[in-house]
């Protein structure tokens, strides 16, 4: 909300207080100034002028020599370039000596003609030219033909005056007009308040209002009062300057008369108006009901809309003639030949025009103010205030009588506050005569306390005070966050911590960072084909179908995260980018249902991608590509760190979009049994040419068996004081039989002694049996209070032997 302190000084005096030192005062008090903006640009020196006659420059057929009188008690003469420039017109003259944004005026020779000065165009004079009526944005600035020679042009055109920006949070709506900046300026300033009275100012003349108008209201809920005047005999032309200054200092552009009256109310008052073209009004009724089925309405800006059923339109006894709270219809526009007018003023649900508004991408001044409810008790005044103008400005009669449905004006609320409450809220001593004077520099009546509690009436255009710490809001801030004493807090605190789940994730995060993987974030949204990718997760679920997609590409939730892993490996590829390590911690969604009716699953999910070589090839290093254990390595280090060693094993099998003879399924042992929580493989051939990607390693691991599997604090173990014992064994067995198998057997004969194990060599082929394979594995013993005898190993040992003797059938290599 841009205001103008010129015009705020109608309503309350801001004499010895400098533009930014109101904002300074009104920021401290809660309502942000985003800036203080000087309409002078750095102008002196330029009247205005009127130029008595125009000739042509002998030797220039594109300038003109005007002899002007600017009231200097002889006529200058002025060589222009402007096309628009005529004889009889009042234009601004910047004199010989002036200075305007960059330029300082001197007499000069043009083409041989001396020129005394220069008439200036609107840009020149360095206000926004696209806020003028379009003939006069190009060329020079034409001023109304009452406005005095010789006056200075700073006064002329409300030059004078600085703008304060007001960034307003949604609830503060009431400073959405130049009186709720008044109020919050009074009460910030403790000043007096001088606010227009339009009853005063109307004069009613002719016939009663409702013999020429009727107005219905089909749903109340949606529209709680709308109320018209009729005037007659208008006509549109100019507003007065002082009118258009205002309204461009507002950053609104000027039209005519009616429209620029209506938009000078709205701005004064935040209540948005309407001026109908009574003529075109069809059946003399106008009626608000929502739009039927099929109905079309072409709005104020030529645009041809197609309504729909729950948009609150304004009817004629015919058709639509406006959106309600949004923007007018052309059919009753107001033109240069309008003669007639309804003004029409109302309470519109704010939540129905913010649809409309947005569903159209139609952000009207009218639709802000609507979308954040306008006072209700301001309907009326403001439309008394319009008449009024338009009567005096517009040369309007205004017939008796407001013609209106709907309720009457809104009761104030009145609220409890105690006074104990308050000072205990902000750790203060106020006492009742100070709260007073506070709720009275906010023109809220307070009563007498009775037993330490006043009673407060809260004017209707304070919508944001609902509940009496609102009110405490209220005297905190006017009396000074400032001057609030600082104090302890009191009662039970609880510290901040992480949940397991988010201690978790982050050390997930940090182990694959440091183990130099990239982590990435992938849309969550997906190809419906890709949605059909790498199903394992989602055995038996369907997935959940956008209503409303931004795009084909993106109207499916995603069951994997492996398909935007690879859109990201496919991406950087073709960037000559291919040794990818990335990961990424994400949520994928399913659901059992063809319609919606609840909620979707929603399971968080870790996914890697592993492609390219190892190291980058250097004159010492040949370049190795990346293979199926570096990825299953990376998953075997987050399983460690978890605490999970031993507890997960891996099925090798051929996942759906996975290569058949370089993949797995990943188990979680448990009490009950073992769970499916993952894949890891690399990418089925035929997949992988049709990305048109190379060698290129997935897994996938749900997170929530994980979570609750892990062991959240990590353990540290004492330094090993006591020698371990090594023990290599080489075992034949059938080739089907996975080597995972073998170790997890190891893990569980091999007791508390058994400190590690891991297969150092496998070996097929040469001499070895068809259908047999040689597993040659490592097994570390140690004790952690002192030193292992060959007895105490032998005896484990041989049970870890004769275990994998009578499971697998496994022989000992000599």
């Amino acid at each position: 909300m841009k205001v103008s302190t010129g015009w705020l000084a109608d309503y309350i005096s801001l004499e010895g207080v400098t533009a930014e030192e109101l904002a300074d005062k009104i920021t401290t008090a809660g309502i942000e100034i985003d800036g203080v903006e000087r309409r002078n640009k750095g102008l002196s020196g330029i009247v205005t002028g009127y130029v008595k006659s125009k000739e042509k420059h002998p030797d220039a057929d594109k300038l003109n020599v005007c002899i002007v009188d600017a009231g200097q008690g002889e006529d200058l003469q002025i060589v222009c370039g402007a096309k628009n420039v005529e004889a009889g017109q009042k234009v601004p003259v910047a004199l010989v000596g002036a200075k305007l944004p960059g330029l300082d005026i001197k007499k000069a020779k043009l083409r041989g003609v001396l020129s005394q000065g220069m008439i200036c165009s609107a840009k020149e004079l360095g206000l926004n030219d696209k806020l003028l009526p379009k003939e006069l944005q190009e060329g020079i600035l034409v001023l109304p033909e009452n406005t005095e020679i010789g006056q200075d042009i700073l006064k002329v055109l409300g030059l004078n005056d600085e703008i304060l920006e007001f960034d307003l949070t949604p609830n503060r709506s009431d400073c959405l007009s130049m009186i709720g900046a008044a109020y919050e300026v009074s009460a910030i300033l403790g000043r007096d308040l001088k606010l227009p009275d339009p009853a005063a100012d109307l004069v009613e003349t002719g016939s009663k209002a409702s013999d020429s108008i009727s107005v219905k209201i089909e749903n109340d809920e949606y529209c709680s009062r709308y109320a018209v005047r009729y005037i007659t005999g208008v006509k549109p032309a100019a507003s007065p300057l002082w009118i258009q200054n205002r309204l461009m200092a507002a950053g609104v552009r000027p039209i005519n008369n009616i429209v620029d009256i209506t938009n000078y109310v709205m701005l004064e008052y935040g209540q948005p108006l309407h001026a109908f073209d009574s003529d075109k009004v069809e059946g003399g009724v106008l009626g608000v009901r929502f739009a039927q089925v099929g109905e079309v309405l072409t709005t104020l800006d030529g645009q041809e809309r197609k309504l729909e059923p729950q948009m609150l339109v304004i009817a004629d006894g015919a058709k639509a003639v406006a959106l309600a709270g949004v923007m007018g219809g052309l059919a009753t526009e107001v033109t240069g030949e309008t003669v007639n007018l309804v003004l029409e003023s109302a309470k519109f649900d704010g939540g129905t025009v913010r649809k409309a508004s947005r569903q159209f991408g139609l952000r009207s001044e009218a639709s802000l103010r609507f979308e954040k409810e306008v006072d209700p008790n301001a309907v009326i005044p403001a439309l008394d205030r319009a008449a009024a103008l338009i009567a005096r400005y517009a040369g309007g009669s205004v017939h008796e009588g407001i013609v209106q449905a709907g309720g009457d004006s809104v009761q104030e609320k009145v609220l409890t506050l105690s006074l104990e409450k308050l000072n205990n809220y902000l750790g203060t001593e106020l006492s009742l005569l100070e709260v007073k004077t506070l709720f009275g520099r906010l023109h809220f009546k307070c009563g007498d306390a009775s037993q330490g509690v006043v009673e407060v009436q809260v004017p209707t255009r304070r919508g944001d005070i609902s509940y009496d710490v609102d009110l405490i809001e209220e005297i905190a801030r006017l009396y000074g966050y400032d001057n609030i004493p600082t104090t302890l807090m009191e009662g039970i605190t609880t510290p901040g911590a992480l949940t397991r789940q988010q201690f978790l994730r982050r050390e997930l995060r940090r182990l694959l960072s440091l183990g130099g993987y990239q982590e990435v974030m992938g849309y969550s949204f997906i190809q419906p084909e890709q949605s059909k990718w790498f199903p394992a997760l989602a055995e038996g679920q369907l997935s959940v179908k956008l209503a409303m997609p931004m795009s084909e590409e993106r109207s499916v939730l995603r069951t994997s995260l492996i398909p935007q892993l690879l859109d990201i490996a496919l991406y950087n590829t073709n960037r000559r980018q291919s040794d990818l390590a990335l990961f990424e911690i994400g949520n994928v969604f399913f659901t059992d249902e063809e319609q919606l009716t609840r909620q979707p699953r929603e399971l968080p999910v870790l996914g890697l991608l592993l492609s390219g070589s190892r190291a980058a090839k250097q004159w010492n290093v040949t370049a190795e590509p990346v293979d199926f254990f570096d990825l299953k390595g990376a998953l075997e280090t987050v399983f460690a760190h978890l605490g999970l060693t031993g507890r997960v094993v891996y099925e090798a099998d051929a996942p759906q979009d996975y290569h058949p003879g370089r993949s797995a399924s990943v188990y979680l042992l448990g009490d009950e049994g073992r769970m499916k929580i993952g894949t890891i493989g690399q990418l089925h051939p035929e997949l992988q040419r049709k990305l048109d990607l190379e060698d290129t390693y997935v897994a996938e691991i749900l997170l929530q068996p994980l979570y609750e599997s892990a062991r959240a604090n990590l353990q540290y173990s004492e330094l090993q004081r006591f020698p371990g014992m090594e023990r290599d064994i080489a075992v034949v067995v059938d080739s089907e039989v996975p080597a995972g198998h073998l170790l997890a057997s190891i893990r569980e004969n091999g007791g508390t002694l058994l400190q590690n194990v891991q297969v150092f060599d496998v070996y097929t082929g040469g001499k070895m049996e068809s259908g047999k394979k040689s597993v040659a594995i490592s097994l570390l013993y140690r004790h952690t209070e002192h030193t292992l005898t060959d007895e105490e190993v032998g005896e484990v040992h041989d049970k870890v032997v004769s275990a994998l003797q009578q499971t697998f059938g496994a022989e000992l290599r000599k």
